[in-house]
């Protein structure tokens, strides 16, 4: 489906530079996008690209930049509007209606009447499926969950009992809600297993990636806050949680009990550990580990960044070092104050 140049801009409020007729039928980058796409520019680092783009229109921040172009859309995030228009020129995510011949829809289950239920759709007793919901092949969800309006359950995600996930969700694939926490106590023989019998409750706008697993609460529910955005293989463990707009990158792990707060990112690789408080507006760059709680609002790093392979080799022996070099520090230390005390006695 195409849309005109103005037609665009009037989605995103912008303002049109070059012909408002041209027709677009798609997206791409200024490298690689044909004439009949739109394209961005989001970062000044890539302004030089826009003299060789071959890509039809472009969105862009200001009226200078837009001169560099035929076409474009002027906006104060082209980011932002690139990503508002992308829902336009999405494709299909699913082909099949109504409810598939070989689900299993328990008796006492609650499905609306527009619902999709993809082939061998698994819904236990008192599941709750609200208007406008899609569920895709091979979906379990089992006693006593509700899924909120107009959320997208992708295929093969599997959700336990009694979890509550809020309207306008989108659940990648692979993903597994409300397993059980990991709580044993330890015992004389081996392990005794702790029931796990708190909920996981996720609010409205909440996008959970493909392989991502979130626990259930160990007795309080494990919470995911409205407009929260996990990417793939997170692990979310029992109790943990998680404040409104936060987003985490892929394969970050938060340990139980910890509570993050809203407006916060959380880069891919990051360790959490259990029982701590991560304030508002925190953003924690990657692979870092966060061992004790994060009680003011910016940015925490940790960890050491790549370098060649023979340089990292002599930071790690001198790392090795280290106590040694404290060691000398101390003697070196204590000898110039004595000899200091030898000059002020004279």
């Amino acid at each position: 489906m195409g849309y005109t140049l103005a037609q665009l801009a009037e989605k995103v409020q912008g303002k049109v530079k070059g012909d408002p007729n041209l027709q677009l039928s798609g997206l791409g980058t200024l490298e690689k996008a044909a004439s009949h796409e739109l394209s961005f520019l989001a970062s000044p680092k890539y302004q030089s690209q826009l003299y060789d783009t071959s890509a039809g229109a472009v969105l862009v921040k200001s009226d200078e930049i837009a001169e560099l172009v035929n076409n474009a859309i002027i906006v104060a995030n082209p980011y932002l509007a690139f990503a508002k228009l992308s829902h336009l020129f999405a494709p299909a995510t699913q082909g099949w209606s109504g409810i598939d011949s070989t689900c299993v829809v328990s008796k006492t289950a609650t499905v609306a009447e527009d619902v999709v239920l993809g082939p061998n759709v698994v819904l236990d007793d008192d599941v709750v499926i609200e208007r406008g919901c899609v569920i895709g092949a091979g979906c379990v969800i089992s006693r006593g969950s509700k899924v909120g309006a107009s959320s997208t359950i992708y295929p093969n995600v599997t959700i336990y009992h009694d979890v509550t996930i809020g309207a306008n969700a989108i659940i990648h694939s692979g993903a597994v809600i409300g397993a059980d926490g990991f709580g044993f106590a330890p015992k004389k023989d081996g392990w005794e297993k702790i029931s796990q019998i708190g909920r996981v409750i996720i609010g409205d706008d909440v996008e959970v990636g493909a392989s991502t697993t979130i626990d259930r609460g160990a007795l309080d529910d494990t919470t995911i806050g409205n407009g929260v955005k996990i990417d793939n293989q997170v692990q979310i463990a029992h109790n943990v949680v998680i404040g409104d707009n936060s987003a985490i990158a892929g394969c970050t792990v938060v340990a139980g009990s910890t509570k993050i707060g809203s407006f916060c990112t959380i880069s891919g690789g990051v360790c959490i550990a259990g029982h701590l408080t991560v304030v508002d507006k925190v953003h924690i760059t990657g692979m870092s580990m966060i061992t004790h709680s994060l009680l003011e609002a910016g940015s925490y790093s940790s960890g050491i960044a790549m370098e060649p392979t023979s340089k990292w080799r002599r930071t790690v022996a001198r790392i090795r070092r280290i106590d040694d070099m404290a060691k000398q520090f101390a003697q070196l230390k204590q000898q110039v104050n004595k000899l200091l005390e030898k000059v002020d006695n004279k």
